[in-house]
């Protein structure tokens, strides 16, 4: 005996008569349509769930200062990381800092590797007959290759310590006259492994044999510098070896004559890394670095959260999808860099890329309501290379015949800066520009109060429409 279902709905209600089974619905097609619907509500719940979490992230980010670092490779960024760090969680920045002494160990060991490299690809390149008195690669220079040979052990040690990976791509794409010699390739560190590398340094609780091991290759390392210092800073003092570095362009590190000129302070069992150490310390890294900051002690001030994105050309492409919802970029612009060349592609000027750079950060509309700030940055090194008679007219013709003084450099660059912000952005904007030397820690400390202070005005400002 077949039943007939009868269903009831209010034949006044549009919805219920649309929403409502057929009344001659068969069992299978009841049990397709109530499958329909079940899968239509399982959507249903996901998509709300996912609502839930993203108002929940928004009303998290709602007190949340977001500031994104961006600029060139080696223009500063990391470093002015570090200064915000010192500055502003104190207490996290001291713990960690015992943990660079390997990253500062590499610095010098690569320096120094980089000399010898260049020291043997001149021996290789040039004829001994043809020199002249001035400059003979005798057995003086021989030996002192011969000496510092375990260097190269040592820099290959600290670099598995550090799970370091050589960027062989870049290497391939450049020339030896525009790099440093081949033998000292660029490395990367992922943003993973360092944090890794840092916890266990610092932990305590951390595997014994872990941290044994890696105290005996920091002590081994450090014995072996100490065994070479003398050498090192013998090559480094030799107006010849300068001379020759000159000439063959190498390029060194912006802080590797203050590690080697410190190579004493720091080949000891006992050393410990200064603030001034960690701040000069180079580490390039793979990924995005992001740390949290109390900028001020009241209660009711946002939480900034800062983020370090890579500045080579092959990692710019991550930039993008951290201009969201970000409160102010911090730009910086590697002033002194007017004579050099990009190490990804030799063929472009570093004061130029930064120019590009910078101009399609004011054009964009996702940044068109973001706090721009500006640092024109290494200053200390313009002023080195400005009293040692370098030219700036001779590699950027448009500055003329204006004297060829630091102040009158910087006013120039700081207004083509400005201009490109007001005929840039998208809407009219204020940016603060600021000459930094973001290695000199005093004027640094005023510089990011100054900042600070204006972020978080501009904040309060925007929140309260």
């Amino acid at each position: 005996m077949a039943f007939s279902v009868v269903f009831h709905h209010d034949a006044t209600d549009p919805l219920a008569v649309i929403s409502a089974p057929p009344p001659d619905e068969s069992s299978h097609e009841r049990a397709a349509r109530e499958e329909r619907e079940a899968e239509a509500q399982r959507i249903s719940n996901l998509i709300d769930d996912e609502i839930r979490a993203e108002r929940a992230i928004r009303k998290k980010e709602e007190g949340i200062v977001k500031i994104l670092l961006l600029g060139q490779s080696e223009s500063g960024k990391s470093t002015t990381l570090k200064n915000f760090r010192m500055r502003f969680a104190r207490d996290r920045w001291i713990e960690e800092r015992a943990s660079w002494r390997a990253v500062i160990l590499l610095n010098l060991v690569r320096s120094a590797n980089t000399i010898l490299d260049a020291l043997s690809q001149e021996m290789d390149d040039l004829d001994p007959d043809e020199l002249d008195d001035a400059f003979r690669f005798d057995d003086y220079y021989r030996q002192y290759k011969v000496r510092l040979s375990p260097l190269q052990a040592v820099e290959s040690n600290l670099k598995r310590l550090l799970g370091a990976t050589e960027d062989i791509q870049l290497r391939k794409r450049n020339s030896p006259t525009t790099i440093a010699p081949c033998g000292s390739p660029e490395f990367f560190v992922r943003s993973r492994t360092w944090r890794n590398f840092i916890q266990t340094t610092r932990d305590t609780e951390s595997p014994r044999h872990s941290c044994q091991q890696d105290l005996s290759t920091l002590l081994d390392s450090t014995d072996v510098i100490a065994n070479g210092k003398d050498d090192i800073k013998a090559l480094w003092r030799d107006s010849d070896i300068q001379a020759m570095l000159w000439r063959r362009k190498t390029r060194l590190e912006d802080s590797a004559g203050f590690f080697l000129d410190s190579i004493d302070r720091l080949s000891v069992r006992d050393y410990e890394p200064t603030d001034d150490d960690v701040l000069r310390a180079r580490l390039r890294t793979l990924d995005i670095q992001e740390h949290d900051l109390i900028v001020d002690d009241k209660t009711d001030t946002p939480k900034w959260k800062i983020f370090d994105v890579g500045g080579s050309r092959t990692q710019r492409h991550a930039w993008l999808p951290y201009f969201d919802q970000v409160n102010a970029v911090i730009f910086l612009a590697p002033i002194s860099c007017f004579d050099e060349r990009l190490l990804e592609d030799p063929r472009v000027n570093r004061l130029e890329d930064s120019f590009i750079l910078w101009k399609a950060i004011c054009s964009s509309k996702l940044l068109s309501r973001t706090i721009l700030i500006l640092f024109l940055n290494k200053m200390d090194i313009l002023e080195e290379k400005i009293r040692n008679g370098v030219t700036v007219k001779r590699y950027l013709p448009s500055y003329g015949d204006r004297p060829n003084e630091t102040n009158d450099v910087v006013k120039y660059l700081r207004q083509k800066f400005k201009d490109t912000v007001r005929y840039c952005s998208p809407e009219p904007r204020v940016c603060h520009i600021y000459p930094t030397s973001v290695i000199d820690t005093d004027s640094m400390s005023v510089t990011l109060i100054s900042v600070r202070d204006g972020i978080l005005r501009e904040y309060l400002k925007r929140a309260d429409l």
